[in-house]
């Protein structure tokens, strides 16, 4: 039972997080380049403060998955890179920790790219 109960809590927290970028895409003039920075910037910012860790504790992909744990992810690792090499270290250690997801992002965005069109938001 425990198991079910903690495939809710993932689902709840992440839908929670995608829940707000729908709100600010649908009530916002804000343009979903702006609200992917926002998020990216408010999970190394709560991350910095301690406030998203314990999070990730409770619901794991659930924060991790969505644009504020790559935030996460680039915050922890430029910390964990200044502990361990100093300024260098915190230079390259968020680039470090999130290598694969820069690569993968990098990869589809350029074979979305030359497949579709994109179109801007009026």
């Amino acid at each position: 039972m425990s198991a079910l109960k903690d495939y809710i809590l993932v689902f709840a927290v992440g839908g929670a997080i995608c829940v707000v970028g729908q709100l600010l895409l649908c009530y916002t003039r804000l343009t979903s380049a702006r609200i992917l920075v926002a998020f990216v910037t408010a999970g190394a910012v709560l991350t910095a403060m301690g406030v998203y860790a314990p999070l990730v504790e409770l619901a794991g992909a659930g924060a991790t998955v969505p644009l504020t744990g790559f935030g996460y992810s680039l915050a922890k690792g430029a910390m964990e890179g200044a502990r361990n090499e100093g300024l260098i270290g915190a230079l390259t250690g968020g680039v470090r920790s999130t290598a694969a997801g820069i690569t993968a992002a990098v990869f589809f965005g350029y074979l979305f790219a030359l497949i579709f069109t994109p179109k801007t938001k009026k």
